[in-house]
Formats: structure tokens, C-alpha cells, sequence
């Protein structure tokens, strides 16, 4: 029999690419994909019971509470989620390989192009909360902490990615501003999910950057997509973030992946290289199953 491995967030973005794509990248694993729906894992007596019938092998700790403005709203559940319910999962995966996605928004993004060394500093609540998950999920050495950025991808409900959001407000009829002063280094999901998997069947423990190679202002991230949706024509605006009046957002958030590049049997692809390949394939733009074989 095949070990297992649990995806808590099954029904997110990520969650939904490490499922999809466990043929390809973990077929020695059995893999047990929990969502929402199957189980709240703010419900500790829920979780042991499932954590009983499962005996899992690993965990891939992909739930969040990830949107800014919830956290913002509501930091006490922000933390539950985010801190507490890591901080359990990971007590009770204290024997075996723990990966938990965290966040470059831990940094305040004053640098840009940070490594693993560099000093976090958040400046909004979902940063605070990431940052102090990561402090409990490193305090075992068998565990492991990826800290990832921007995510594209096609989500099953079509709400989960930027790409996606940035699409569904152009369809009706909004107009997006994208500030030309807020850097990022966006990422396919399908490239996470490899990432980590090879991360995980390596038994690589500690803390790594994931990102893509390319730092854009989210401007840029919007003219590299304007050739694959056409929706958006029409619809951007460039702003800057000094205009910003939602919740804090830290102007660059470009990561240093040098330390987990070096264990990878794939280059990182910045998103506009990764654009470029893709208009020369067919079928879906973010299906990773195609590339970099």
C-alpha cells in the first residue's frame, strides 16, 4: 500500500493543481485531498478523527485565510485559522513531513528579492498571521515552510486566482486600475504543486522562497495577459499605489528562490517566458501536465 499524503485546502487554487497533477508528480503517493466541505479544521475533534481513519504519512497544509480584506475584517478568525489550526496540524503531524505554504507578504516589501535570511516585517494582519504560523510549524525540524506570492491558474469555481478576478471584473464592465509600483514575481500554480511535491518526496525540511523569475509591477502582469484575455481590453488602468485606501499592501514582494532552485530538477519559469511557451501549445493555458516534462 501507498502512503498517504493529505491536501488540506483541496478546493483552492493550489489544492486543486496538487490533486490534479499527483499522477504525474506523486505517484508514489496516495493522495487525500480535504476541503472545506469534507471536513473544518478549526474542529479539533473532527480532525482527529479523520488524522485516525487516514493515518497519514504527510501533509500538504494549503488552507487559509488568504484574501487580505477578510483578514483585515476579522483578525481573530484570520488567526484561527491561519496560526491556530496550522499550530494543531502540525502538532499532530509532529512524526512525519509537514508543508506549509506560507506567504511573501511576511515581509513589508521596502527591498525586494528577499531570501530565507532576510528579515520579515508584515505590515497587514494576513502577514502577521502567516509569520506566526511559520513560527510554530519550524519549531520541529522534520517540517517545512514555502513561502509563495502571486498564483495563476483556472480554479473550478473561477474565483480563485488573480487571473481570474482580474477576468470576471472586466466581463462586467469594470474598469481595473493595476498600480505600476507594486511588484510582484507571479507564479502557475501547476508550478507550485510540482515544486513542492519534488520539495516533499525529497524530505527537504526548512524554510524556501517560490516564485516566478519575473518581477512585474501588477501593470505589467496585465499587459503580459492581454494577448490571452481578451476581456481585459479596454479595462486596465495604470495607478499607482500611493492612491491605495484598502488594506496595507507591501509594494514589492520579489523572492530570492536561489535555495530551493538548487534541489529542483526543473528551472523556475518567469510568467512572461511561461506565456510565451504556452501560445505555442494547446489545450489549458495553466495545465502544467504539458510542460517542462
Amino acid at each position: 500500500m501507498k502512503p498517504i499524503a493529505i491536501i488540506t485546502g483541496a478546493a483552492g487554487l493550489i489544492g486543486q493543481y496538487f490533486i490534479k497533477n499527483a499522477a504525474r508528480w506523486a505517484s508514489d503517493w496516495e493522495v487525500h485531498g480535504l476541503s472545506r466541505a469534507d471536513l473544518d479544521l478549526t474542529d479539533q475533534r473532527a480532525v482527529d478523527q479523520v488524522w485516525r481513519s487516514l493515518k497519514p504519512s504527510a501533509v500538504i497544509h494549503c488552507a487559509a485565510l488568504s484574501r487580505t480584506k477578510d483578514c483585515e475584517r476579522d483578525p481573530q478568525q484570520a488567526r484561527r485559522i491561519n496560526v491556530e489550526t496550522t499550530a494543531y496540524l502540525a502538532r499532530c503531524a509532529k512524526e512525519i513531513p509537514f508543508v506549509f505554504l506560507s506567504s511573501g507578504e511576511v515581509f513589508d516589501g521596502q527591498a525586494g528579492w528577499y531570501r530565507e535570511t532576510d528579515r520579515a516585517s508584515p505590515i497587514n494582519v494576513y502577514g502577521q498571521t502567516k509569520l506566526e504560523a511559520e513560527h510554530r510549524v519550524l519549531q520541529n525540524p522534520k517540517h517545512t515552510v514555502v513561502r509563495i506570492v502571486l498564483t495563476a491558474g483556472t480554479s473550478l469555481n473561477g474565483d480563485r486566482s488573480f487571473v481570474e478576478d482580474m477576468s470576471r471584473a472586466a466581463r462586467s464592465g469594470k474598469a481595473l486600475t493595476l498600480y505600476g509600483d507594486e511588484f510582484r514575481c507571479p507564479l502557475p500554480a501547476g508550478v507550485i504543486a510540482r515544486a513542492i511535491w519534488e520539495l516533499m518526496n525529497q524530505e527537504a525540511t526548512g524554510l524556501y522562497h517560490l516564485g516566478g523569475r519575473d518581477r512585474l509591477s501588477r501593470w505589467g502582469i496585465g499587459e503580459a495577459l492581454l494577448p490571452w484575455y481578451s476581456e481585459l481590453q479596454g479595462h486596465l488602468i495604470e495607478g499607482s499605489s500611493a492612491n491605495h485606501a484598502g488594506a496595507p499592501r507591501p509594494p514589492d514582494l520579489s523572492l530570492n528562490c536561489d535555495k530551493l532552485q538548487a534541489l529542483l530538477s526543473f528551472p523556475i519559469p518567469g510568467f512572461r517566458g511561461w506565456l510565451q511557451d504556452q501560445m505555442q501549445r494547446e489545450g489549458d493555458l495553466w495545465d502544467y501536465e504539458s510542460t517542462l516534462a
